[in-house]
């Protein structure tokens, strides 16, 4: 069997006249996940973390909460619970393999 070993991958694109990009991707368990409120300028927020790299999300430029930062928000939580729903099913599917794997 591979070993999977934690990682984070980040990437920085820069093109002449166009803005950069930045992708971040965690494969770890050792992820960092926090959500608040910032008290020195209300507003909520929500980070990811590991090691290598943080994401932090808060409010459209940093200030009052719009109806597109609540939209962005529900659609983070609907993709949260799609990847719970997903993880859980095939943990699962790996658990019930394994256990005939070993049965056998």
């Amino acid at each position: 069997m591979r070993e999977h070993r934690p990682y984070t991958y980040v990437t920085l694109s820069m093109h002449p006249e166009s803005a950069p990009h930045v992708g971040v991707s965690f494969h770890t368990s050792r992820l960092r996940v926090r959500a608040g409120m910032l008290l020195s300028n209300p507003r909520p927020y929500l980070e990811f973390g590991s090691h290598e790299a943080d994401v932090h999300i808060s409010t459209t430029g940093a200030g009052p909460v719009t109806d597109a930062d609540l939209a962005t928000a529900r659609e983070i939580f609907n993709a949260a619970a799609r990847y719970l729903a997903d993880c859980e099913c095939l943990h699962a599917e790996q658990s019930a393999k394994d256990a005939s794997d070993t049965a056998a």
